[in-house]
């Protein structure tokens, strides 16, 4: 599940100044030694604030728990009840707050109690402002914008309902400096949130520079949280201390209704090793990725990934050269955007602008394919195989979706694959896995979901097989225990995923599975 990440810093060429820890009773601005914390908070010139293993850590740790600090409608979102976050289903009952005559969910909903950030925050200022009337002259449009308004209001009346929160809200960094050289942020920030929450709304209270900065520290630091249909951004103490990666070592869950967030370390960390996590998509290409950071967190990544034009080895970038059929083609310098790209065998090159133009004429055409259509999805991987490596992003998205498809859409179901189909979704699930163990080791979410569907058609050949009498018992028994491993390796992963979500569901699948093949 993709999220919106947090504090944008990178760990390339950090100088690490006057190390201590976050004392978290306290302000996030006062830094204090805590013995039993498994990180220490350091500071630098280059990135501020940020988190070190204070210890050695072992893989699937938990190194953060905590409550949020508040949370809301994601940005240009459509309209969700503003008590759970849940998007209105084609033909729902259209219930209002008895209040504020906002829509909501149900006059049930969990979200709406009395300590519920609704009730306790905007509900009451909404109704004496009569803010619901603009619903009545708003476009669609500007509907979704009212919506996304709505969590910067909610920090803004902290400052009143909760001071000491408030104080702990403005540790974070807004990049103020930053986001104000930026005229076409700056610009929709203040038409569409600033003036909404001032002029048309009448919180005249809340000066602009107020505004601004609790919209800065909302894109810098929130988390996108929840899942479809009740995603949410939320800001947390502690976790916007953590710096990006594009080869992180932490990942982190949240709670289905608290969005009680836990930060663990996916693999092995030394101690004084930085805590990172991504705030891009794994399977994306540098210049995608560093291009989403820039615009998104404002920033451009200088990480280990971003720097070597293979992405670790992974060719996640590359293009095949068409004039020597042998070398792939690749950034000569892959932290500048407008670097010339070389094919390292024939040197033939390339423009970035025209390796630009040709990514996207293939993503359209990627787009233009139903997300279901298996044949259409083999096809672009036979006909794009020609121009982009077998890691190629873009391959690895549509591999992706088809090591999903296979064994779950009508006329793909598992009894319906053949052997040639089986085969295929394990060759997919290996492509996809031998990536992601180079980018994201250790106890990936990625990692554990394409174990368990790789164990389908490893389980189903196996049997096969066997019952046809092609391969011998020994023979069974080694592919079986394969079998287990991908099973109870994606078991441990996931069951660390909150309960209810997809995820926790495979793990509960992966243990029935374990559960019925009994010893091997």
């Amino acid at each position: 599940k993709q999220k919106k990440y947090d504090q944008p810093k990178s760990n390339h060429s950090k100088e690490n100044i006057n190390p201590s820890a976050e004392n978290d009773n306290q302000s996030t601005g006062e830094l204090q030694s805590q013995a039993n914390t498994p990180y220490l908070v350091k500071r630098s010139e280059q990135v501020g604030r940020y988190i070190v293993a204070s210890r050695d850590l072992k893989a699937g740790e938990a190194i953060i728990e905590t409550q949020l600090f508040v949370v809301g409608p994601c940005a240009e979102t459509e309209p969700v009840c503003l008590g759970c976050h849940s998007a209105f289903g084609p033909g729902s009952v259209a219930y209002r707050c008895e209040n504020c005559n906002w829509r909501i969910c149900s006059p049930d909903c969990h979200g709406l109690a009395p300590e519920g950030t609704h009730r306790k925050l905007e509900c009451i200022p909404l109704r004496d402002k009569a803010v619901h009337q603009h619903f009545q002259t708003s476009t669609t449009v500007q509907v979704k914008l009212m919506y996304e308004a709505i969590l910067t209001l909610r920090c803004m009346l902290l400052k009143t309902v909760d001071p000491a929160q408030y104080d702990r809200l403005l540790g974070m960094d807004p990049l103020n400096v930053v986001r104000q050289q930026i005229p076409k942020l700056w610009n929709r920030n203040q038409k569409e949130i600033v003036e909404r929450i001032r002029i048309a709304w009448g919180f005249e209270e809340y000066s602009e520079q107020e505004l601004h900065t609790i919209c800065g520290i909302i894109e810098v630091n929130a988390f996108e949280v929840g899942q479809e249909p009740t995603k949410a951004r939320a800001l947390f103490p502690k976790a916007y201390l953590l710096m990006h990666d594009c080869t992180p070592n932490t990942g982190h869950t949240d709670a289905l209704q608290t969005h009680q967030l836990t930060v663990r370390v996916l693999r092995d960390v030394n101690a004084g090793e930085p805590l990172t996590l991504t705030y891009a998509h794994i399977l994306q290409g540098t210049l995608k990725r560093r291009q989403h950071l820039k615009e998104e967190k404002f920033f451009l990544c200088n990480c280990r990934r971003c720097s070597d034009p293979t992405e670790l080895g992974t060719n996640c970038s590359a293009l095949r050269c068409t004039k020597c059929a042998r070398g792939h083609i690749l950034p000569t310098d892959p932290l500048n955007q407008e670097a010339e790209w070389r094919c390292r065998q024939c040197s033939t090159g390339m423009s970035c602008e025209a390796v630009i133009l040709l990514l996207e004429k293939i993503s359209q055409q990627l787009e233009s394919i139903s997300g279901n259509d298996v044949d259409g999805l083999e096809a672009f991987l036979r006909v794009q195989g020609a121009v982009l490596h077998d890691n190629h992003y873009l391959l690895l998205s549509v591999k992706h979706s088809l090591c999903e498809l296979y064994g779950k859409i009508e006329g793909y179901l598992i009894p319906q694959l053949t052997q040639e189909q089986l085969k295929r979704k394990e060759q997919l699930c290996r492509d996809l896995l031998e990536v992601v163990v180079q980018l994201e080791p250790g106890w990936s979410r990625l990692r554990g979901t394409l174990m368990y569907e790789l164990h389908v058609p490893l389980l189903i050949e196996a049997g096969q097989l066997f019952q046809r009498g092609v391969i011998q018992r020994t023979e069974l028994r080694r592919r079986l225990k394969e079998v287990q491993w991908l099973l109870k390796e994606s078991e441990r992963i996931l069951a660390l995923e909150p309960v209810g979500s997809p995820e926790y569901g495979i793990a509960e699948a992966a243990r029935e599975a374990l559960n019925n093949m009994g010893p091997v």
